[in-house]
């Protein structure tokens, strides 16, 4: 099995976050979900842009980091649940996702989204840009299954590329930001 350490490539920057951000459809009254929000860099910059945050980190260190940054920040719309995405119940109520999650996950948790009985409104992942293209519905490249599903209820899209130098450690492939938004 693949050593997860190796698919996870944290954002280095604040300011960048907020640049993605910008290029969502997140908007001041949102909740949002953060798959695996780390120490809090894109989850600083979600609370400064919507009205509540919900940032899942599994790793329990890594979840007391987190709290600890917000505190400093006196950033108080974000709650912190400490367990794995794909065992967290999704919520009732209309929410979106923004994340950067682990690469060797990143087709489970797109499973998850859009199979759930309370889909997000919209989602915007860092990705893959290899797999990233097999979820568009496009002549140019071959679409996976996984893409076929998805865009039965979602328009999808590559908003922007990032460069290796934007994360910690940086990725060895091409890496992008993918957009799903419900038809």
């Amino acid at each position: 099995m693949r050593d997860p350490l190796l698919s996870q490539h944290f954002l280095k920057s604040p300011r960048l976050a907020l640049i993605l951000i910008g290029h969502s459809n997140l908007k001041k009254r949102d909740t949002v979900v953060e798959i695996g929000a780390g120490s809090g860099v894109i989850t600083s910059a979600l609370a400064y842009r919507v009205k509540n945050v919900i940032a899942i980190e599994p790793d329990k260190a890594t979840a007391k980091k987190l709290e600890e940054n917000l505190k400093k920040r006196k950033i108080e719309n974000v709650t912190i649940i400490k367990k794995d995405f794909l065992d967290y119940e999704l919520p009732k109520t209309p929410y979106k996702v923004f994340s950067n999650p682990p690469f060797h996950i990143s087709s489970k948790i797109i499973h998850k989204l859009i199979e759930a009985d309370n889909p997000p409104e919209s989602f915007y992942l860092i990705l893959q840009k290899q797999f990233a293209l097999k979820l568009l519905n496009t002549e140019r490249h071959y679409t996976s299954q996984l893409g076929l599903q998805l865009i039965q209820q979602y328009q999808t899209r590559i908003r922007l590329p990032l460069k290796p130098t934007d994360f910690t450690p940086p990725p060895a492939v091409p890496t992008v930001f993918f957009e799903a938004k419900k038809i």
